[in-house]
C-alpha cells in the first residue's frame, strides 16, 4: 500500500501524506481577503480614495508582495495562512489611529508641524506595517516543491514565485530562532519605495531615523520616539486580541511569548535614562562585576513594570515573578541553579547579601550606552558561609528538638548565656503541644501541667559565642507580593524580646497564626493558597488540611507551619532531623515527653 493511503477494510481513516503547503495566489487575491480592514484604514487616514490609493496602497501592496500568505508564528499568534499580512495591517491601522492623539515635533513651530504632520502619519503607518518584517529573514525558510529556497534578502516572495511559475510553496521554521529586529531593515527597501523614504526625509532629520529605529527595535536615548511608542502599544494590543480570539478555536496559545521585546526594551530604556540604573553606583539597580551583569531584584522589576504601565501596553504582566519567568524562558536571564532563579550578590559597601538576577550577556542591557561602564575588580557573588556551630552544641540542639528526656540532655553542654529574649516560658506549652500532636497524641494536657523544656528555640540555631543573627523571611519570588510582605513582618516579630505575636518556633518549623495575616489586611484563605502553591508550609498529615491548632497562652490558635528552610537565622537541619526522628520513633518521642512531665 502506498504511503499516505488507507484501506476502508482496516477501518483506518485516510490522512494527508505530506504538507499541503500554501497556494501561490496572485497579489490581487492575497489583498482581496483584507478589504474590510483596508476600508477602515482609509477612513482613519481621512483622505479621498485617490489620495489613499496614491499614498498608502503602494505600501500595502509592497508589504503583501513581500510576505504573501506567510504566517507570523508556527503555532502561536497569527499562525494561519496570511497571518503576517494580517498582523502588519492591524498594527498599521491602530498605529495610524493613535497619531490623532499625539503631537509630533513638539519643538517645531506651528507651520513646521503642519507640514510634517502628514509625513509623521505615513511613517507611523509604515512602522506598524513593517514591525514584524524581520521574521521573514530570520524565522522561516520558504521552498518550492523542487526544494529551491526563496532568497528573502533579494526580493519579495510573490515575484519570486511568479518567476518560477510555482503553484505552491512550503514553509519550514528555523529551530531556536532568536529575534533580530534589525534584520528587517534589509527588507524595508523591497516594501517601501525609495521615493517614499525621500519624501519622508525632506526638510527634517527626525522622521526617517525614528522610523528606522522603531523597525530595528533600537531605543533612542536623546529623542523621545513617539512613533515607536505608538507602534509598540498597537502591537501589544493586536497580539493580545488575537490570542484571546483564537484561544477557543486553536487550543492554548503560548501567552507571553511576544512580551520579551517589550521587557528587554524597558530594561534598556531604564539603563539609558534612569539615575538609579547607573551601574556600580551606591544603591544602584545595576551591578557589573567579573561574574557578569546583575540587576537587583525585585526592585529592577518594579521599575520596569512601572515604565511599561506608563506606556499603557496591553497584556503586560503585573508580577515581578511573571516577568522573571518570561525572561528566563527567553534566555535573557540565567538562573543560579535548577531550583533557584535568583543570585545572592554583595556589592561594595553592602552589609548583607542582596537578591539579584543575572543577564545572559551584559550587551543585552549595555549595548549603545556611551560611555560604556567599567566592571568592578572585586567579586560580586556573596560567599557562602559554612555552619560554625560546635558539634557538642549541635548535638544538644538536635536532642532538644527530638524531645529527649531531661535525663538524656543533662550531660550536654548548656546553651550560651546570651540567649535571645524571645525564648520564654510562655512559648513552652505551645511548643510542647506541637510534639504531642506530631506523635499522634491528640489529647492536649492542661496548660498548668506543661512544664517540659522548649522543643525548638532560636538560640539552638545560633553558633556558640556569637550574637544571634536576625531572623527574617526567605521566600521564593513567585509568592504573592502582598502575602510576602505580611509574612516578612510576621517572621520579623520573632526577633522581638516580648513579642505580642503568637508566632513561635515548633518542632516542624515556625507556627504562624492566621490571625496575624488578617490583622495585616490579608485574608487567611488567600495566604494559605499562596503559601501552599509555593510549598512553603508543612502539612500535618499528607493530603490533609494545611492548618493546625496550638494552645498559646491558654487560647486555641489556628495557623500554619512555615518550613524552616524559608526562615533565615534558624537552623533548618535541626528541624529536619527532629521531624525525621519523630516520624521514625513516635512512641519513644511520646514516652520522652511523658517522662518530662
Amino acid at each position: 500500500m502506498a504511503p499516505g493511503t488507507s484501506s476502508s477494510s482496516t477501518g483506518v481513516q485516510p490522512f494527508a501524506s505530506s504538507d499541503p503547503g500554501f497556494e501561490a495566489l496572485p497579489l490581487a487575491a492575497v489583498i482581496a481577503g483584507h478589504q474590510a480592514l483596508l476600508g477602515r484604514i482609509k477612513l482613519c487616514f481621512g483622505a479621498d480614495r485617490a489620495t489613499f490609493e496614491r499614498e498608502l496602497m503602494p505600501l500595502v501592496q509592497g508589504y503583501a508582495r513581500f510576505v504573501h500568505l506567510l504566517p507570523a508564528t508556527p503555532d502561536n499568534y497569527f499562525h494561519t495562512p496570511g497571518g503576517l499580512l494580517q498582523l502588519g495591517l492591524e498594527t498599521a491601522f491602530f498605529s495610524l489611529q493613535g497619531t490623532d492623539a499625539h503631537i509630533f515635533s513638539g519643538r517645531a513651530t506651528i507651520s513646521e508641524r503642519r507640514e510634517l504632520e502628514p509625513r509623521w502619519r505615513i511613517a507611523t503607518f509604515i512602522g506598524g506595517l513593517c514591525s514584524e518584517l524581520h521574521r521573514t529573514l530570520t524565522h522561516l525558510i520558504v521552498t518550492t516543491a523542487d526544494g529551491e529556497e526563496w532568497p528573502a534578502f533579494l526580493g519579495g516572495l510573490t515575484p519570486w514565485l511568479e518567476q518560477r511559475a510555482a503553484d505552491r510553496y512550503f514553509v519550514r521554521w528555523r529551530a531556536n530562532a532568536r529575534e533580530s529586529r534589525g534584520v528587517g531593515l534589509f527588507a524595508l527597501t523591497h516594501v517601501v519605495p525609495a521615493e517614499v523614504l525621500q519624501m519622508l526625509g525632506e526638510g527634517n532629520s527626525l522622521v526617517v531615523p525614528q522610523l528606522l529605529a522603531s523597525i530595528a527595535g533600537v531605543p533612542q536615548y536623546r529623542e523621545h520616539n513617539v512613533l515607536d511608542e505608538l507602534v509598540r502599544r498597537s502591537m501589544a494590543l493586536v497580539i493580545d486580541r488575537n490570542l484571546l480570539a483564537s484561544a477557543d478555536r486553536y487550543g492554548k496559545p503560548q501567552y507571553g511569548s511576544h512580551l520579551e521585546r517589550y521587557l528587554v526594551d524597558a530594561l534598556r530604556r531604564l539603563a539609558a535614562g534612569h539615575s538609579a540604573w547607573t551601574p556600580n553606583r551606591d544603591k544602584s539597580r545595576v551591578w557589573l562585576g567579573p561574574e557578569g551583569l546583575f540587576l537587583v531584584w525585585p526592585g529592577a522589576a518594579e521599575d520596569a513594570l512601572s515604565l511599561l504601565e506608563s506606556d499603557q501596553l496591553v497584556g503586560i504582566p503585573k508580577s515581578p515573578h511573571t516577568l522573571l519567568d518570561l525572561l528566563l524562558e527567553a534566555k535573557v536571564f540565567v538562573a543560579a541553579s535548577a531550583g533557584h532563579e535568583t543570585w545572592d550578590i554583595q556589592p561594595p559597601g553592602a552589609k548583607t547579601a542582596i537578591e539579584a538576577v543575572k543577564l545572559a550577556n551584559p550587551a543585552i542591557l549595555l549595548a549603545g550606552l556611551d560611555p560604556q561602564p567599567t566592571a568592578l575588580t572585586t567579586n560580586l557573588l556573596a560567599p557562602s558561609s559554612p555552619p560554625t556551630k560546635p558539634p557538642a552544641q549541635a548535638a544538644n540542639t538536635k536532642s532538644a528538638v527530638a524531645g529527649d528526656s531531661p535525663a538524656a540532655t543533662a550531660t550536654a553542654p548548656s546553651p550560651p548565656t546570651t540567649s535571645p529574649p524571645e525564648v520564654s516560658a510562655a512559648a513552652t506549652p505551645a511548643e510542647q503541644l506541637s510534639l504531642l500532636e506530631a506523635t499522634g497524641n491528640t489529647d492536649a494536657p492542661e496548660t498548668g501541667q506543661q512544664e517540659a523544656p522548649a522543643l525548638v528555640d532560636a538560640p539552638a540555631s545560633v553558633p556558640s559565642g556569637t550574637e544571634p543573627s536576625a531572623i527574617r523571611l526567605r521566600a521564593p519570588m513567585r509568592l504573592n507580593p502582598a502575602v510576602r510582605k505580611a509574612l516578612a513582618d510576621i517572621v520579623a516579630t520573632l526577633n522581638d524580646g516580648a513579642s505580642a505575636s503568637n508566632s513561635c518556633t515548633v518542632a516542624e518549623g515556625v507556627f504562624v497564626p492566621l490571625a496575624d495575616f488578617e490583622c495585616r489586611g490579608i485574608q487567611p484563605s488567600i495566604a494559605i493558597r499562596a503559601l501552599d502553591d509555593t510549598r512553603m508550609i508543612r502539612h500535618p498529615q499528607p493530603g490533609g488540611p494545611p492548618t493546625v491548632s496550638r494552645q498559646i497562652r491558654g487560647t486555641t490558635v489556628v495557623g500554619v507551619i512555615l518550613a524552616p528552610a524559608h526562615v533565615e537565622g534558624l537552623d533548618p537541619a535541626a528541624f529536619g532531623l527532629a521531624a525525621e526522628e519523630q516520624a521514625a520513633t513516635p512512641s519513644d518521642s511520646t514516652a520522652a515527653q511523658q517522662r518530662g512531665r
